[in-house]
């Protein structure tokens, strides 16, 4: 069973082959996250998708209290060890690594970052898989992380502005085609979309056969 929990924007705890999976912990200053960095007392892996405030948030605070491994591009990991995070883990665009059963395979974003580049990424365990597109605009490589890794779990950014908007992402939803979808990336900003009605409304009319699920911050979708 593979428990996904949202924080809230971009923020996830993933429960999957007995390993928490954290990705963008930006909890403190996020006004949706119902919980703050300090209540987070587990965690075996923390990704981070790029550097921006909103993603990176207290990631390595959460390191060196509960000892998780930082995830990121390597440019970003190396100012994580600067930063006293102990346990690092520096990858590049189509790197796997294996953490005690659970995979994680970074693959490209298109957005922007400060230090390396913005990443996505491919949550594998139990014989399923998630992916976390971070922030990104639609790409028609976006097809074949969908054949290359057949995500059960598509956690896709519709607010706009930043990243793509509804319709843009209902197009990102038929290229992956995973079975489920849940939004991401929105109503924490005023520029950002405040709802997610219209994406379900796309997603139903361009890809009825994907479940969209709306998860409330705080809410949990297993499978």
């Amino acid at each position: 069973m593979v428990k996904i929990t949202w924080f809230g924007h971009a923020a996830f705890k993933i429960e999957i082959a007995n390993q928490t999976v954290l990705i963008d912990p930006w909890l403190d200053e996020n006004p949706t996250s119902p919980v703050k960095a300090s209540k987070i007392t587990k965690a075996d892996i923390v990704y981070v998708t790029h550097d921006h405030t909103d993603h990176l948030g207290e990631a390595f605070n959460i390191c060196k209290r509960t000892n998780a491994t930082f995830m990121a591009v390597i440019d970003l990991a190396t100012c994580a060890k600067e930063e006293g995070v102990n346990r690092i883990e520096g990858l590049n665009i189509g790197g796997t690594i294996d953490v005690k059963g659970v995979k994680l395979t970074m693959v490209q974003a298109f957005h922007t970052a400060i230090k390396g580049v913005p990443t996505g990424v491919v949550v594998e365990g139990e014989g399923k898989s998630v992916y976390h597109a971070g922030d990104t605009g639609i790409f028609g490589d976006m097809r074949l992380i969908g054949e290359i890794y057949n995500p059960e779990v598509a956690l896709i950014p519709i607010g706009g502005y930043y990243t793509m908007d509804a319709k843009q992402a209902s197009e990102a939803v038929k290229l992956l085609n995973p079975k489920v979808v849940i939004p991401m990336h929105y109503k924490t900003f005023p520029v950002l979309a405040q709802s997610p009605d219209k994406f379900v409304k796309y997603v139903n009319e361009k890809a009825p056969q994907v479940k969209t699920v709306v998860l409330k911050p705080g809410e949990a979708y297993q499978f």
